[in-house]
């Protein structure tokens, strides 16, 4: 990107109104190199090409007009994505990433699609970073699988590390030994990492995730559900953040099948920093019986109609919703931010109603609240703000909050956020325990 195109975007974005962290603005930069300089929305309904920017969730109707109206020289671009009203309209377009927020430089979740990755997958082929590809079986068992998967790398000439492992059971990888095993391999080599489940094969080179450059890179099976059967992490700070998450988190509950507690460790690491995350094709997660499965690039060993990845199909209720939006969700912390303050005390702000609010009221209040929090954290150590659409969305922030003993504030889009906010309400809290004490 030229100086004088960047100075071009600077001026967009700030006439805009639209503020992005620097992992964001760099994903930005990055997609006007592929697709041409960035417009709004409302610029112009006909011969759409380049980056879009959407400002406000469109209606239906708008929806539908607005789809039609692009083609596979455009992409997508929704700085405000946390905002559900955007649902319905990425449901009709294919999703390539988010990148979470960053605190009150750019808090709010960035997602980028359109129609569909034809142009991607065939420009991955110039990509000069090639990840090693990773994979474990339980030892002494039947290597049959892993010995297919090491003949399709070898043929296409790919760096590998595929190597049997001790297992509570002969059959089968627990999460919590394929999450340890990913750690050794973070830790003894160099390159992105690409872990693929023995019994796969793979029918051509996987350079999609190193061509995009984003932390981590996984498929939603079902649209909703995040699989470790093909997971990607490159070589960032934040990839290593979902990488230890993960492990821990299934370390600590063993006994929870591995996509949840993957989806878990997403969401906890999109909360604290601008995670930038790839929602991969399903020619990366192929399974025999797809139609596609001749042209797939990794083709795994199970029937398209498996349950093996889900178990429990009502498991992941909770957040299937907005994981199909690719969103956090209102049962998680939108964002999480921490202050200098030496004192465990958090607060958790519940920002409720915003399904039925004006977007840029929404967003404005986001903005405001974690200027507010940067400005003067009024002694909290710890900031977690809940975005919640429906009553229940809030019933169930309330009790996540209260479990953590935190200071729980409900306010509503467009409500006036001053800079001494949460200097207040510590002083509001002194005067209650004050009281309580010395009644």
């Amino acid at each position: 990107m030229t100086g004088r195109t960047h100075e071009n975007l600077d001026r967009l974005l700030q006439s805009g109104g639209i503020r992005l962290g620097r992992a964001q603005r760099d994903r930005l930069d990055w997609l006007a190199g592929q697709y041409g300089a960035p417009t709004f929305d409302d610029v112009s309904d006909t011969g759409r090409k380049g980056v879009i920017i959407l400002r406000e969730p469109p209606s239906g109707a708008a929806a539908e007009l607005f789809y039609r109206s692009l083609s596979p020289g455009c992409a997508v671009v929704i700085p405000t994505s946390e905002n559900p009203g955007f649902d319905f309209l990425k449901s009709k377009l294919t999703e390539f990433g988010t990148v979470g927020p960053c605190g009150a430089d750019g808090p709010h979740e960035l997602w980028w699609g359109g129609i569909g990755w034809s142009k991607f997958l065939t420009a991955a082929d110039t990509s000069i970073v090639r990840p090693r590809i990773v994979s474990c079986h339980p030892r002494g068992g039947d290597a049959t699988a892993a010995i297919s998967l090491r003949n399709s790398l070898e043929r296409l000439a790919l760096a590998c590390h595929i190597e049997p492992i001790d297992t509570e059971f002969s059959d089968r990888v627990l999460c919590f030994e394929k999450a340890e095993f990913m750690v050794r391999m973070w830790n003894k080599y160099r390159e992105p990492l690409l872990f693929v489940e023995a019994g796969a094969m793979l029918r051509e080179a996987p350079l999609l995730p190193s061509f995009l450059g984003c932390d981590v890179a996984l498929h939603k099976w079902n649209r909703w559900e995040m699989s470790a059967r093909t997971l990607y992490l490159g070589r960032t700070e934040r990839a290593e953040m979902l990488l230890r998450a993960w492990q821990q988190l299934a370390a600590s509950y063993p006994a929870i099948w591995e996509g949840y507690l993957l989806d878990q460790a997403w969401s906890l690491t999109s909360s604290h920093v601008p995670l930038d995350t790839v929602w991969l094709p399903r020619s990366y997660h192929a399974l025999k019986g797809d139609l596609g499965a001749m042209r797939a690039t990794v083709l795994h060993d199970q029937q398209t109609t498996t349950l093996e990845l889900g178990p429990d199909p009502a498991f992941g209720g909770i957040v299937r919703t907005a994981r199909r939006a690719s969103r956090t969700g209102a049962r998680d912390a939108f964002m999480v931010m921490t202050s200098n303050a030496q004192t465990a005390n958090g607060v958790a702000v519940i920002l409720r109603d915003i399904a039925a609010s004006d977007a840029g009221a929404v967003a404005a209040t986001v903005e405001a609240l974690t200027g507010a929090y940067t400005a003067n954290c009024g002694g909290y150590g710890r900031l977690e703000l809940s975005l919640c659409a429906w009553q229940d969305d809030v019933g169930a922030a309330r009790d996540a909050a209260a479990l953590a003993r935190y200071r729980i504030l409900e306010i509503a889009p467009g409500q006036r956020i001053a800079n001494d906010f949460f200097a207040h309400q510590a002083a509001d809290d002194a005067v209650m325990t004050a009281r309580h004490l010395f009644p």
